[in-house]
């Protein structure tokens, strides 16, 4: 049931193709969200959330772009199609492990220019654009806490995000507008199960104390409280959601 606070507003979800980006959309469309569903490469993973949104009496436009350099053309066109913007969810990200002494410098730099780059971009139009009431919600990872090997590169782009989180925060001063950012630990995604065998999987589910991995929706379900009035006090955050793994 769509509830009347979120009558009009408006949601950007960048990485809305697949995952927890694609989760977030759909879980955001369910509170009565019109939803722009950002994507880089998965068109047919977005025309799908789309239609999952449609499916169940909501609206959701699909568009492209690459979250370091074109995404003014996603805030676009959610102005043209909707009016505004209330939320942005910023989802999209790129995950590459090694460790630091073997680690590719051109995968450090792709890496860093989706998870830096990218959302200082993506947070740069989002201060511009977000009306008052309105969230900015970007990604981190609870690898920064636990600093597991291997994750040298990812982790410190994570870190960047945190810190634009923080500063982005106190520089919207005055804007009713927060920013937070969320941390999920080990969650059943494409993204985290890649290239990982089912020993690797067991051994990070059973250091949760939860004793399982994250889903999607765990994840989305943080993510819609703090988009909505009811979290509207917490501001300048980083939240883990890892179900207790310190």
């Amino acid at each position: 049931m769509t509830d009347d606070r979120y009558v009009d507003r408006v949601a950007v979800v960048t990485g809305g193709s697949r995952g927890i980006g694609r989760q977030t959309v759909e879980r955001l469309a369910r509170d009565g969200y019109r939803v722009v569903v950002n994507y880089a490469g998965s068109k047919s993973g977005a025309e799908d959330a789309v239609a999952a949104v449609a499916a169940e009496g909501g609206t959701a436009i699909a568009v492209r772009a690459d979250v370091a350099d074109e995404v003014a053309a996603v805030f676009d066109r959610a102005e043209e199609s909707f009016g505004g913007v209330d939320v942005v969810v910023h989802a999209a990200g790129r995950m590459a492990l090694g460790p630091l002494v073997d680690f590719d410098l051109a995968a450090l730099d792709d890496l860093h220019r989706t998870n830096i780059r990218g959302t200082f971009v993506v947070d740069q139009q989002a201060a511009r654009r977000v009306r008052p009431g309105g969230a900015i919600i970007n990604f981190s990872t609870s690898v920064v806490g636990t600093s597991f090997p291997e994750y040298s590169a990812y982790a410190a782009s994570k870190g960047a995000v945190e810190a634009i989180t923080m500063i982005v925060a106190r520089e919207l001063r005055g804007r009713d507008v927060t920013v937070n950012a969320v941390a999920p630990g080990p969650t059943a995604t494409e993204l985290f199960l890649d290239g990982k065998d089912e020993q690797t999987v067991a051994r990070l589910a059973a250091a949760v104390p939860l004793e399982r991995l994250g889903t999607p929706a765990d994840i989305a379900e943080v993510v819609a409280f703090l988009a909505g009035p009811a979290g509207h006090w917490v501001n300048g955050q980083n939240i883990r959601i890892n179900g207790g793994l310190v």
